[in-house]
């Protein structure tokens, strides 16, 4: 039956290769399950002027598992590729950020109204990319994103990261890069610091501290010397330190939620899920922040999930020898169709979109072929409903420390910009300095391709720049012209 549904002989894999891909790629990503709804409902507390309920954090937790399980399942059937699947990182910052500015234009009086204004645009996107894919129309648009600007992209998002995992996460800077938790750490001496904010505090801030840079350097190491699970190890390394900093220094049981709760914490609870994020659309909600600002939204996170997944396919891909004679990898409209519907099953659960991962690297690397390696990966998302108290209490340091090397790992794409020519770098740093500093992925494109087209108008080259992009650096300033 295996043999027949994942054709293992004409791709010289075996059972236990595909099931140790499988369970590798799992290790390796299994970073979001947690991080994922801390970085959406901002660790339980939503923004400022709109706290989030306590049920969110366990609905989209819920959510997060669901989608990647069933995404990579139907990566799995539909496709047969060793692909995983899970809500994006980056796009799940994106989301926060946009939820919160939905929040504010709109008056909710809640997170979660906000959440779900924000998954209505997951859920366009998500369709809007598969009838793209379905037609075909994904190439006309790749290829009118000039070659700079999309490897602008996944290092614009990887600085978005860092400096959220430093930032918001860690504390250890503001978002505007100064110290916040350790300025006056240095400025003022220790004592001084201490005195000011009181002993606990200031423990907990050099907790938090030690711990994500341990759990930093655990996984930078580890990652070095090829350990699969590099990130995972990691997390658990900066999590024990804090706990036992907290047990020992504070004299607080960090577990006492797991006993507190009971057993009954142990089963999925479903109703959080369908109270605040289980096919909960809000349309009307999603339109506070202005049509057009909305539409750019909804193309932004297409845009973004499109270049993502289209790199991520080709890159594994190309590891596993996948690749024709002319680089192309043979039925990729599957895979494609396969990644969109995930995003609109994740819209339907709750959460921000879902995509493939370039941790399905490991799995390849393990020897990974067929969608054999999915299924297991698939399975053991779903089976992760079943721990929701343990991800609830890993701490801000240990998922801040996976957030900053994913986001390190994203900038690789800058190697490949020219640096030689002036027409690919000064959009590639402008993208990356729009996106940080505004919080959003849709303004660094767009500054971006505004950026490409002018210079290359400018200097008699402007016949190089396809109509379709001209168009699309238009429709930027339109938007950069009503936002302003």
């Amino acid at each position: 039956m295996l043999e027949k549904l994942f054709k293992l002989k004409k791709y010289n894999t075996t059972v236990g290769l595909e099931v140790t891909a499988g369970l590798t790629t799992f290790m390796t990503m299994a970073y979001i399950i947690a991080l994922n709804p801390n970085l959406i409902t901002n660790f339980g507390a939503g923004t400022p002027d709109s706290p989030a309920s306590p049920g969110l954090w366990n609905a989209v937790f819920l959510a997060t598992v669901l989608s990647a399980g069933i995404g990579t399942l139907i990566m799995a059937f539909l496709a047969n590729r060793p692909f995983a699947l899970a809500p994006g990182m980056g796009l799940n910052s994106y989301f926060a950020t946009v939820v919160a500015t939905i929040c504010g234009a709109a008056g909710f009086e809640t997170y979660e109204e906000g959440v779900q204004a924000g998954l209505s645009i997951i859920l366009v996107s998500g369709i809007l990319f598969t009838i793209l894919t379905i037609l075909k129309i994904r190439e006309k648009i790749v290829d009118a994103i000039p070659q700079a600007v999309r490897l602008g992209i996944p290092a614009g998002i990887g600085f978005m990261l860092v400096n959220i995992g430093l930032g918001s996460n860690a504390g250890i800077f503001t978002e505007n890069g100064e110290f916040r938790m350790l300025g006056s750490f240095f400025t003022d001496g220790p004592s001084a610091t201490k005195a000011a904010m009181g002993d606990e505090a200031y423990t907990r801030m050099i907790l938090y501290v030690v711990s994500f840079f341990i759990g930093l350097f655990v996984i930078a190491t580890l990652a070095c010397r090829k350990i699969k699970a590099s990130i995972l190890i990691g997390m658990a390394a900066s999590a024990g330190i804090y706990w036992a900093g907290v047990a020992i220094f504070l004299k607080e049981n960090p577990f006492i939620s797991l006993i507190n709760g009971g057993a009954k914490q142990w089963l999925p609870d479903f109703g959080d899920m369908a109270k605040f994020t289980l096919f909960k659309f809000d349309f009307e909600g999603l339109f506070e922040i202005g049509v057009f600002s909305a539409i750019m939204t909804i193309i932004s996170f297409c845009m973004v999930d499109m270049f993502d997944t289209i790199g991520t396919l080709y890159g594994t891909a190309k590891k596993a020898n996948m690749l024709d004679k002319d680089g192309n990898l043979p039925e990729m409209s599957k895979a494609m169709l396969s990644d969109s519907i995930a995003t609109c099953v994740g819209a339907c659960t709750g959460t921000s979109t879902v995509t493939t991962f370039v941790e399905s690297a490991s799995g390849v690397e393990a020897g990974g072929r067929t969608g054999l390696a999915s299924v297991v990966t698939g399975f053991l998302f779903l089976a992760c409903m079943f721990i929701s108290p343990i991800a609830a209490i890993i701490p801000a340091p240990a998922t801040s420390a996976a957030l900053v090397y994913v986001g390190v790992l994203m900038m690789g794409s800058l190697k490949e910009v020219d640096y030689e020519d002036v027409a690919s770098t000064v959009p590639v740093i402008l993208l990356l300095i729009f996106m940080v500093q505004t919080s959003g992925i849709g303004n660094g494109i767009g500054i971006g391709l505004i950026a490409y087209s002018i210079i290359k108008l400018c200097t008699g080259k402007g016949k190089e720049v396809s109509i379709l992009t001209y168009i699309l650096a238009l429709l930027f300033i339109g938007k950069f012209f009503i936002t302003f």
